[in-house]
C-alpha cells in the first residue's frame, strides 16, 4: 500500500456501470479496499449503463418514468454485485436504495449512511435519487453533498477532462482545473448539467480520473495532481 497520506476524509465515488464490465485489469474493488486502508470513508452511487438506461428505453417507445424506474432498479443490481466483490476482497459493505427493497438492501436515510461511514463500511447508494428524469450523475452530486463529502470524484475511461474528445483528436488539451461555469459554459462532458449545477450551489469540488488505470483511484486521494479537478472560481 502507498506511504502517501491521504488528503480526503470521506469521498463520494461515482462510478458508470460499465465499471463492473472488466475494462480495468484488477477491478475497482481491490483499489476501494485500499483507499480504506488509509482511513477513508468511501461512498459511491454506480449507473447501470452495463445493463441498461431509462432514457434509452424511452427512445424506444417506452414510457419514460416506467424506464426511469427499470433504471433504477437496474443499479440496485449493480449495487449488489459491487457489495459482493467488495466484501471479498474485505471491507464490511452496505447498499442503500432510494427505494423501498427491504428483502434486499436498506432504505437510504442519511443520518445512517454516515454511522455506517463513521464505522468504516462503504455504502454503496443505489436507485438513484429515487425518481425519474434524474441521472445517477445528478445522485452523485446529492449523495456526496448530503453526507459532507469532502469530494466527489468521477471514475472516467480517460485521464481527466479534455476539450475535445481524445479517443478521436490525438491533440485534444487535458485540463488540470476548471470551474463549474467553465464546465457549463464550454458544455465540458464531465457529467450533466443537473449535476454540476447541484455540485456549484453546495461548493462540493469534482475530481475527474482515469478508472482503467491501475492504481489511479489511490493516487486521486493522496495527490491533487492526479485527473482533472472542478471548483468554484476564485474571488
Amino acid at each position: 500500500m502507498s506511504e502517501s497520506k491521504p488528503i480526503y476524509k470521506r469521498v463520494l465515488l461515482k462510478l458508470s456501470g460499465e465499471a463492473l464490465m472488466g475494462s480495468q485489469d484488477s477491478g475497482i474493488d481491490p483499489d476501494i479496499k485500499q483507499i480504506i486502508e488509509l482511513g477513508i470513508e468511501v461512498g459511491v452511487v454506480i449507473g447501470a449503463g452495463n445493463i441498461f438506461r431509462g432514457k434509452g428505453l424511452a427512445d424506444a417507445g417506452m414510457d419514460r418514468i416506467t424506464g426511469d424506474h427499470m433504471g433504477m432498479l437496474a443499479t440496485v443490481m449493480n449495487c449488489l454485485a459491487l457489495q459482493d466483490a467488495i466484501e471479498r476482497v474485505g471491507p464490511s459493505c452496505r447498499v442503500m436504495s432510494a427505494l423501498s427493497i427491504h428483502q434486499v438492501c436498506e432504505d437510504y436515510v442519511r443520518r445512517r449512511a454516515v454511522r455506517h461511514l463513521e464505522k468504516g463500511r462503504v455504502v454503496i447508494f443505489g436507485a438513484g435519487t429515487g425518481n425519474p428524469f434524474f441521472t445517477t450523475d445528478s445522485a452523485g452530486s446529492l449523495r456526496a453533498i448530503e453526507i459532507e463529502a469532502d469530494v466527489l470524484i468521477k471514475a472516467t475511461k480517460v485521464d481527466g477532462v479534455y476539450d475535445s474528445d481524445p479517443m478521436k483528436n490525438p491533440d485534444a488539451k487535458r485540463y488540470d482545473s476548471l470551474t463549474y461555469d467553465e464546465v457549463l459554459h464550454k458544455e465540458l462532458q464531465v457529467m450533466d448539467a443537473t449535476a454540476i449545477v447541484l455540485c456549484k450551489e453546495q461548493n462540493m469540488p469534482l475530481r475527474i480520473f482515469n478508472l482503467n488505470k491501475a492504481g489511479d483511484l489511490l493516487r486521486t486521494v493522496t495527490d491533487k495532481s492526479i485527473g482533472t479537478s472542478v471548483v468554484p472560481a476564485s474571488n
